[in-house]
């Protein structure tokens, strides 16, 4: 059986490279080049929705043909069962905002569950030059690189991404937390993309991440990603990352981290 879970993860990473590179590919060289100078006005958005809608599509169509049993979840609205045991979980474009106004920091991610467990995920970059790939079991690499989380540090030397909410009441009760939680860390940083911010902490670059309001989508490859690279995952002490709370740290900062979080009551407005 073992041998056979194997099989099935090199198959589905396999599949999840080449449809987000697809992807990406789409999304990067489809992206008008004026699109960020009437970034306020509805058109430009409503071509980021088109883009957005389009990358799923292709997610969708190309993995269908290939397992037509399988399931999907998609931050688009993609959504069904599937009687394979696998179901694909989709950000087709993670990092809207950032698309629009022409920033780097977007990507898209590709997840496959089997039998309800996160087994592969993928999240491509194409701005940034880079592909992070993980597969239960067997690390996680940028490229063709392995990647390790950074030792932790003491917390008040750790750099920590976050991200706020669209809803104005929410992102005001977010940003309360950072002031209280600033003074204790090094600093905050706010990419506008989770998806990256988790590959980002299994790849060194941040000490840890956390973030209010995630969706299975946002996280399901990242979180995966940061797993395999030493890094520990969670939502609230003893629970797994929901929408309620999700966090990803060097295991010495997530044991502080966590708690301070909690007791800061980042899982609630």
């Amino acid at each position: 059986m073992s041998d056979q879970l194997d099989q099935l993860k090199a198959e589905l990473l396999e599949l999840a490279l080449e449809v987000a590179h697809r992807a990406g590919a789409l999304l990067h060289d489809g992206r008008p080049d004026d699109l960020g100078v009437a970034a306020t006005k509805s058109s430009s958005v409503d071509v980021v929705t088109e883009m957005d809608l389009a990358s799923e599509k292709l997610i969708t169509g190309y993995l269908s043909e290939r397992r037509p049993d399988d399931g999907f979840l998609g931050e688009e609205g993609a959504c069904s069962e599937g009687t394979s045991g696998v179901r694909w979980v989709i950000d087709p474009l993670d990092g809207t905002v950032n698309y629009l106004y022409g920033l780097p920091g977007w990507a898209v991610s590709v997840a496959a569950e089997y039998q309800g467990e996160t087994v592969v995920g993928v999240v491509e970059a194409p701005t940034r030059g880079e592909t992070f790939r993980a597969a239960l079991g067997h690390g996680a690499f940028r490229n063709a690189q392995p990647i390790r989380c950074r030792p932790a540090p003491q917390l008040d030397q750790a750099l920590v991404g976050t991200g706020f909410n669209y809803v104005a009441e929410r992102r005001a009760a977010q940003a309360e937390l950072v002031r209280q939680l600033i003074p204790r860390i090094r600093d905050i940083r706010r990419s506008g993309s989770a998806a990256l911010d988790l590959c980002d902490v299994g790849a060194g670059r941040l000490d840890a991440f956390y973030e209010r309001g995630l969706h299975a989508w946002d996280m399901a490859a990242g979180d995966l990603i940061a797993r395999e690279a030493g890094a520990r995952t969670g939502g609230r002490p003893g629970l797994a990352p929901d929408g309620e709370l999700a966090l990803a740290a060097s295991p010495g900062v997530f044991d502080v981290l966590q708690p301070l979080l909690d007791r800061l009551g980042a899982w609630h407005d």
